[in-house]
């Protein structure tokens, strides 16, 4: 996971965003030609994808929203953030 650091800032790639989907009833990202579903805790990262908080702080704040371990909720957050710069999704 050495591309995300707890120093990388995320934001949403330019032409992606967060969506409520009142047909789905959940968030979503929608992205050119394709439509991301959510579940709770990966909207609750991209939520806080804003370019200005660091990946460190997104953990710290989800952390304490839903009271688990730091560590483990940071290498989650790197985790994902990694799968959707893969993708495209987002940029550091």
């Amino acid at each position: 996971m050495s591309a995300v650091s707890a120093q990388s800032v995320p934001s949403l790639r330019r032409g992606v965003r967060r969506h409520f989907d009142a047909a789905r009833g959940q968030n979503v990202l929608q992205c050119p030609e394709r439509v991301v579903l959510l579940d709770d805790i990966a909207d609750a990262i991209i939520e806080l994808c804003d370019g200005r908080r660091s990946a460190a702080d997104i953990s710290n704040i989800l952390a304490a929203r839903y009271e688990e371990e730091p560590a483990v909720v940071a290498e989650d957050v790197r985790g994902f953030l990694l799968e959707l710069l893969e993708k495209g999704l987002v940029t550091l």
